[in-house]
């Protein structure tokens, strides 16, 4: 059973080619991230998921999924008056103790009444997370969600997601700004440039030559894995049970490689 999925997406702006014939999904309680260079398709990825933008092939989307959406940018009024709470309240109102437990939840807790153009990047992130989390969502989509942040805003942002993920089991697809930095409860990571260059497993993918060959400058294409010490069990009641130990060797066929 899949959330959603892709078969011979293609997506052009003009005359260029931006995705060519991307097959693609994403299950219940996965965590999948794309990674890829400047111009490599990934924001025309989500858009074209969510039907934001033209493309050719077949988007399948199971019937009454709920998607929470995560922009890469938020373009506000910055001379609109816009306290947070009623940035949540928008689409759906929701309770007064329900907006205060989520903004808890997502680490921002009490800045109901702070005016949204006046949080800081990281804030903001947070308050973007918690408008899509509102909406109980199969799925967070997110587009390059820490860009702008610092490393412990990133890693803080991260730990967020793997947590949210183990406590409700929603999926996660995100798009990464950093091209050698993924969370390591990542289940999947598609390197993406155009189309699918190679997916697996985030400690496989590090060792493909595909990987190597886009994203080896400057790191000899290493690829970080953001850890964290864990006191909780990794069961989040969807069968999946995620290990942190990224340094055993990997059977080589669990990496997939297009051509």
């Amino acid at each position: 059973m899949t959330l959603i999925e892709a078969n011979g997406l293609t997506v052009r702006h003009g005359t260029q080619t931006v995705l060519d014939r991307v097959n693609m999904s994403v299950a219940p309680g996965e965590i999948v991230t794309i990674v890829g260079p400047n111009g490599s398709g990934k924001t025309s990825l989500l858009r074209a998921l969510l039907g934001l933008t033209p493309s050719k092939g077949k988007v399948t989307r199971k019937a009454g999924l709920v998607v929470g959406y995560v922009p890469q940018k938020l373009a506000l009024d910055p001379t609109l008056p816009l306290p947070v709470r009623t940035f949540l309240n928008l689409p759906k109102a929701h309770t007064a103790d329900q907006i205060a437990a989520m903004l808890d939840r997502v680490g921002v807790p009490g800045i109901e009444a702070r005016q949204v153009q006046d949080l800081s990047g990281g804030q903001l992130q947070r308050v973007l997370l918690a408008r899509a989390l509102l909406e109980h969502p199969d799925i967070l989509i997110l587009d390059e969600p820490t860009q702008g942040l610092d490393q412990m805003g990133e890693a803080g942002f991260y730990r967020l997601i793997e947590d949210v993920r183990r406590e409700t089991g929603v999926a996660v697809l995100m798009v990464s700004h950093d091209l050698h930095v993924v969370m390591s409860a990542s289940d999947r990571v598609i390197c993406l440039n155009g189309h699918i260059c190679c997916e697996g497993k985030p400690h496989v993918v590090q060792n493909a030559p595909e990987y190597r060959a886009l994203f080896g400058h400057g790191t000899q294409g290493a690829l970080a894995l953001y850890q964290h010490a864990h006191d909780h069990d990794h069961d989040n009641g969807c069968g999946h049970e995620h290990s942190h130990d990224h340094h055993h060797n990997a059977p080589k066929d669990e990496v997939e490689h297009a051509g």
